[in-house]
């Protein structure tokens, strides 16, 4: 039998990122780049498989097991996250793993790839247990880097994104962006995840909050064309830039998850699904004539949402939009690149509730020129306008982020573990503003998160909206507390 080319690792630290949350309300969500990388890696010829740690709450050990069984000819450890800014989180978790596995199989090739190690190549390769670190989006380096393996005596030199040790640190240019989603990434290999683990968030399914699975989530499109200073999405790309599968590919996909696995909740993982109004029209008016019966959420902008599609999406099954609302003061947004106004949050927040669709309104304390003033302002501006979700985010200053260089240049305190920059973890540390110390600033947002979803005029709405049960199910969401060590 041959061995196998390729095994693709997703790390899973979920209850250490969320404490208590991670039990039962958040997500596990398929790992999409894992199934993407799968997918590219099995069109070329090699023989894939995938242990997804996350889902099936596997151990670092116990995944070095599994790697030393299936005796890969190449071990590749994903860093990416559910969404841009969760990759950095799950480094910790993925360095504990290549530690694992080089401990139990020492001579195990072993490769990072993801958002995380794209941004911080060079230390990511002298600090973690690995062979080799990809710069870029991975699926042409990790395509290059096994026909390199299979030599007795591997030109590295060859491979392009990677970085590797011969006597010294070397690296080669990134590959080239893939152009074409549709030939190179056409999609997901669902058949090698584990499906009947994931789980949507719990809002996600606010009026039945017990058919939380199956779950999954699918892209429609690579990248954001934004340059917003606290977002890294495009580390892995370097440089802002926004391309599209075609929409039958992608309806095609949604068909193939809901007829073989059921799946009826779906997240769009787009950084940004709402913006070519053309491609997001011609997705949804497909799904409408597949007669798909999906729950979908997907991310808008307040200056991308235009009033007539919305009926269009809500017929396709879209049921939530999330929008980076990001702070009630108009000069914050400014410095973050927001520029909107009050008016237009709330004319926008109405049209979508209006045409039928739920709104999760997401907000940053902590931006470079927040105050306490202006973080009070985002609270109340949240608590006015009464979204039937809201996250609350302390500002980060993510690996591959404008932020990120701010801090290094200014020498602000930064997490002094990869977890650190988890929202919901122990050891979670925000940056601190011009006027606000961290620690505050993290104060703020645990309180500001406690106040919202115990707000009596935000229970009675959900209760309206959704049933008493659900009203019920965030009030015991509220009361369970987080750990914080730098509050």
């Amino acid at each position: 039998m041959k061995p196998l080319d390729l095994l693709l690792v997703n790390p899973g630290n979920r209850i250490e990122i969320y404490q208590g949350l991670g039990h039962t309300l958040s997500a596990i969500e398929p790992p999409l780049w894992t199934g993407l990388l799968a997918t590219h890696a099995r069109a070329r010829g090699f023989s894939v498989a995938i242990v997804d740690g996350e889902a099936e709450d596997l151990t670092p050990q116990q995944i070095a097991e599994r790697v030393a069984a299936l005796a890969p000819r190449l071990v590749t450890v994903v860093i990416f996250g559910h969404q841009p800014s969760a990759s950095t989180q799950n480094m910790a978790a993925g360095g504990r793993v290549c530690r694992a596995i080089k401990e139990h199989t020492p001579a195990q090739k072993v490769l990072i790839v993801g958002g995380h190690p794209s941004a911080l190549p060079e230390r990511t390769l002298r600090e973690e247990a690995a062979d080799y670190v990809c710069e870029g989006e991975g699926p042409r380096t990790i395509e290059a880097l096994l026909h390199a393996l299979e030599a007795t005596s591997p030109d590295l030199s060859r491979v392009p994104g990677l970085w590797y040790r011969d006597g010294e640190v070397r690296s080669t240019p990134r590959a080239g962006l893939i152009s074409d989603l549709d030939a190179e990434l056409p999609g997901v290999a669902w058949d090698l995840l584990p499906m009947d683990r994931y789980r949507a968030h719990n809002w996600h399914c606010f009026g039945h909050v017990e058919r939380r699975s199956p779950y999954a989530s699918i892209y429609t499109s690579l990248g954001c064309p934004y340059r917003c200073t606290f977002c890294c999405i495009n580390a892995p790309f370097g440089q802002p830039l926004y391309r599209v599968r075609s929409p039958d590919l992608v309806v095609n996909e949604l068909a193939h998850l809901a007829e073989k696995y059921g799946v009826r909740n779906v997240k769009i993982v787009d950084e940004m699904f709402v913006l070519k109004l053309s491609h997001v029209t011609a997705i949804c008016e497909k799904i409408i004539q597949r007669g798909l019966d999906l729950n979908i959420w997907a991310y808008a902008r307040i200056d991308t949402v235009k009033p007539h599609i919305l009926d269009t999406l809500r017929r396709a099954g879209v049921r939530w939009l999330a929008l980076g609302i990001e702070s009630g003061s108009e000069h914050v947004r400014d410095g973050a690149d927001k520029s909107f106004g009050k008016h237009d949050i709330a004319a926008v927040v109405k049209t979508i509730r209006d045409a039928g669709i739920y709104v999760i309104g997401n907000y940053i304390f902590g931006l470079p020129d927040d105050t306490l003033e202006t973080m009070q302002e985002t609270l109340d501006l949240a608590q006015e306008l009464n979204c039937e979700m809201a996250n609350f985010y302390s500002a980060m200053a993510y690996p591959g982020s404008p932020l990120y260089r701010m801090a290094v240049e200014e020498g602000w305190a930064l997490p002094d573990s990869w977890d650190g920059f988890s929202q919901h973890s122990v050891n979670t540390l925000p940056l601190p503003t011009r006027f606000v110390s961290a620690a505050e600033v993290l104060r703020f947002r645990d309180r500001a998160f406690t106040t919202y979803f115990s707000n009596p005029q935000y229970l009675d709405m959900v209760a309206a909206t959704f049933g008493a049960d659900t009203a019920r199910h965030i009030r015991e969401m509220a009361e369970r507390p987080l750990v914080r060590k730098h509050a």
